[in-house]
């Protein structure tokens, strides 16, 4: 009888589970990793390492132990891991808003395609017939492509010249081509202008009808890792340098879109999920236009294959630029990351007296301004997969 009574009192996540305290203990570890998650991260260099959770995790996790505790009745670890499911949401990635959203209207008349891809280092490991053709059959109007250069294996990377096969391939576009990125575009290239990002490539365009200005910023943000094992010291060196130049780079971008007179693109890879804190910085460049792609979960970025949990592309708009669709195309296993198709117009006519940037040329035009600064570090702090 005493027994009974001492099991009575212990409260109905004993009883109903034995073991059950076991639901409060995790739910506390996660609450006390996730407070020490929004403190830290984006403001300690090391946060980096486990802000690469994929960020369905913020949600899936405390998810998991409020159903749990509520199924132990354990109410003490139903509200802690509760209150981290709602402190941790924004970390999630996920997008509400996209299941939400109206029914989709086509384009209006003047709007553009632009695609933008990390091409995981221009077909160096795929045969390029294929990756021609893809690239060919995306049939868009501007690309902003990434990792125009192949990789060396040895912590360095090797810029190519593959000018003859993109003239053969993309007759009828422009190319501007500089610090390991190409922008091609149908549209009349106005101007490129010299970027504070080093990793940036800004490409202003005449767009169809009455030629107004949009400026395309094609980012690669550089990844955080070396691909070494993380008991050398080289590989948290190369972590806190990282840091350094990511933020460096970050602040040049805010500064650079801050200081155009035009509606803005800004798409590539930001090497950034939800979960990290540099995407704060993100948020501060223009509107996000992801809840337009339909998915709560969008994702564009694989460790390997079947492991699409992050997005680290992102497309953006400042006022001025209307983006009216916006999908995830299946790299047909060319690259690690998905391409990002979106659709985009002009929203009211940029009246703005600013100086007159345009270069008018036809052809390919290399812009080499800052290139050698955008290259990666030299030798072992070169940041690998950028």
């Amino acid at each position: 009888m005493r027994t009974t009574g001492v099991l009575a009192a212990d409260g109905g996540a004993n009883a109903a589970w034995p073991g059950g305290g076991w639901a409060l203990w995790a739910a506390g570890a996660w609450a006390v990793f996730l407070a020490a998650h929004l403190v830290l991260n984006g403001r300690w260099w090391f946060w980096l390492l486990p802000s690469l959770l994929p960020p369905p995790v913020f949600a899936a996790l405390p998810a998991l132990l409020l159903v749990l505790s509520c199924a132990t009745g354990d109410l003490t670890a139903a509200v802690v891991a509760g209150a981290a499911l709602l402190l941790g949401a924004r970390q999630s990635g996920l997008v509400p808003g996209a299941l939400v959203r109206g029914k989709r209207r086509p384009p209006p008349d003047g709007a553009v395609r632009v695609v933008s891809w990390n091409t995981q280092h221009w077909c160096q490991s795929t045969d390029p017939e294929p990756f021609y053709a893809f690239l060919r059959g995306l049939d868009a109007d501007v690309y902003l492509l990434q990792e125009y250069h192949h990789d060396q294996f040895n912590g360095t990377y090797r810029l190519i010249d593959d000018e003859r096969r993109l003239r053969a391939t993309f007759p009828g576009h422009r190319a501007v081509i500089a610090r390991g990125l190409i922008t091609l575009s149908r549209l009349p290239v106005a101007a490129t202008v010299e970027t504070a990002a080093r990793r940036t490539l800004r490409v202003d365009l005449e767009m169809p009808g009455d030629g107004r200005i949009l400026a395309t910023f094609n980012v690669h943000i550089p990844v955080q890792l070396r691909l070494v094992s993380p008991l050398r010291a080289d590989f948290y060196r190369a972590v806190r340098s990282r840091a350094a130049d990511r933020a460096r780079e970050y602040r040049g971008l805010l500064g650079d879109v801050a200081g155009c007179p035009h509606p803005a693109l800004i798409a590539g890879d930001f090497n950034t999920t939800a979960a990290i804190g540099d995407a704060r910085r993100i948020a501060r460049l223009g509107a996000d236009a992801v809840a337009l792609s339909g998915r709560l979960c969008p994702t564009s970025w694989q460790a390997r294959p079947g492991m699409r949990w992050w997005r680290l592309d992102w497309v953006l708009s400042t006022p001025g630029a209307r983006v009216h669709s916006y999908r995830f195309r299946d790299p047909r296993g060319l690259s690690d990351h998905s391409v990002q198709e979106v659709s985009v117009s002009l929203a009211e006519p940029d009246r703005r007296t600013t100086p007159d940037l345009r270069v008018r040329h036809d052809g390919f035009r290399h812009h080499d301004e800052g290139t050698r600064h955008a290259l990666p570090l030299p030798g072992k702090d070169r940041p690998e997969g950028q």
